[in-house]
Order: structure tokens, then C-alpha cells, then sequence
């Protein structure tokens, strides 16, 4: 636990809570945008007016919807950092099992299972591709050759302190 990329916990629900509301809320104004332009009635004005009436009616809906399933996933999130005492990527894949299951428990068991199945091999996937992602960025990085300066001073005169570099700096210091 020494390394943290994010917000240490207490703060990371907020900001997780609040990052999927905002991504809800874009996500789905753009989706119902195109759908309300697309089922509104013929001409220009009335599917521009379709299309804002969609936004809406149905962004915030859905960008709440995005804001419970954060909350639920940085809250399991953050007890499992508590209890296991390590942050790594098993974490996110069991904490996305247990989301799924949480917002699912309404509609029975059959539907909780089905939804923590899907919620673990998504987030095994995103952690997964995360991983690769990093070790083939590291991998570039590991072949190259460190690359050698050239002297800085080359080809652009003498820089010392009492010239600053500028041409006839030093004939000014010098004469005064």
C-alpha cells in the first residue's frame, strides 16, 4: 500500500461517485440526443427540439444510474484496500463481481449471480487490458539506449555569468 495513482479512499468514493455521474450524464446525453433526433417527427426544428427534450429527460436518469454503480463499486472498493491491506487489480475485479450482484439484488438471486458474472469478467477484462497496457509500455521503454546529450554550449558561444551569452556582452563587462 505504499503507491496510491488515486484518491485515497474516503475521497476516492466522492470523486468515483461523481466522475461516473458526469460520464452517465455525457454518455448518455449524446446516446438520447441521436435517439430523440432520430424518432422525432420531420423537419429540422422539431427533431433539434426531439433531441433536447430527450437529453433532458433521460441524461440524468441515466447519469444516476452511472453514480450508484460507482458509489457501490469505490465503497466495496475501498473495503477490500481496508481488509486485504494491498491495492491491486484483484480488488477492482472482485469489488465489480459485488456491484454487479448489490444493484441487481432486486430481481432475485438468478439475476444477482448473472449480473456479479458480469460484473467480474468486465472488470477482469478492463484490469487485464490495463496490465498489458503497462508492461507493453514499460517493454518500449526497457529496449531503448539512453539517449546522450550533446554539450549545450555547442555551436552558441561562450554562456558564462558574467556575459549571459549575448554577443558583445563580454566587451560591455569588460570596458565598464
Amino acid at each position: 500500500m505504499e503507491e496510491y495513482s488515486r484518491e485515497p479512499c474516503p475521497h476516492r468514493i466522492v470523486d468515483d461517485c461523481g466522475g461516473a455521474f458526469i460520464m452517465g450524464c455525457v454518455g448518455g446525453g449524446l446516446f438520447q440526443g441521436l435517439k430523440g433526433f432520430r424518432n422525432a417527427p420531420q423537419g429540422l426544428g422539431r427533431r433539434v427540439a426531439g433531441s433536447v427534450a430527450a437529453i433532458k429527460t433521460k441524461s440524468p436518469v441515466i447519469g444516476g444510474s452511472f453514480a450508484a454503480w460507482g458509489a457501490v463499486f469505490s465503497i466495496v472498493d475501498c473495503s477490500l484496500v481496508h481488509f486485504r491491506q494491498k491495492e491491486d487489480p484483484w480488488n477492482s475485479i472482485v469489488s465489480g463481481a459485488v456491484t454487479g450482484g448489490i444493484l441487481a439484488s432486486r430481481n432475485g438471486a438468478a439475476a444477482m449471480a448473472g449480473s456479479a458474472i458480469i460484473g467480474g469478467v468486465l472488470l477482469s477484462m478492463i484490469e487485464g487490458l490495463g496490465i498489458f497496457f503497462t508492461r507493453f509500455a514499460a517493454e518500449q521503454f526497457r529496449n531503448r539506449e539512453p539517449h546522450i546529450m550533446p554539450d549545450a554550449n555547442e555551436g552558441y558561444g561562450d554562456f558564462n555569468s558574467s556575459g549571459f551569452g549575448f554577443p558583445g556582452a563580454q566587451q560591455a563587462t569588460a570596458t565598464s
